[in-house]
């Protein structure tokens, strides 16, 4: 599903303008890439959580040039999703 998908969807569901509806969900990205830039999480109930993951530093192979890299320390945003988010996909799966 994209992102104006999700907008028409919304706008259907709520009788919203299309409009009002994408600058709603722009404006919660912004705020969600805000918070996790400035070392914030975002949790959301029910939903699931934003949440930085720390990545140690390790070696790794140059195999064009067969060398080794160090690859440094960095963070890393990633999604969490909730227990009952998550079991409720368990339990919708198609077999």
């Amino acid at each position: 599903m994209t992102k104006a998908e999700i907008v028409a969807e919304i706008a259907n569901k709520t009788g919203i303008e299309k409009i009002a509806v994408q600058n709603t969900v722009e404006a919660f990205m912004e705020t969600v890439k805000n918070s996790i830039k400035t070392g914030e999480n975002v949790y959301l109930r029910g939903f699931g959580s934003f949440v930085i993951k720390k990545r140690a530093e390790k070696t790794g192979r140059n195999i064009s040039r067969n060398t080794t890299i160090i690859i440094p320390a960095h963070n890393i945003p990633a999604f969490k999703p909730a227990k009952s988010f998550v079991n409720e996909v368990k339990k919708n799966v198609k077999k």
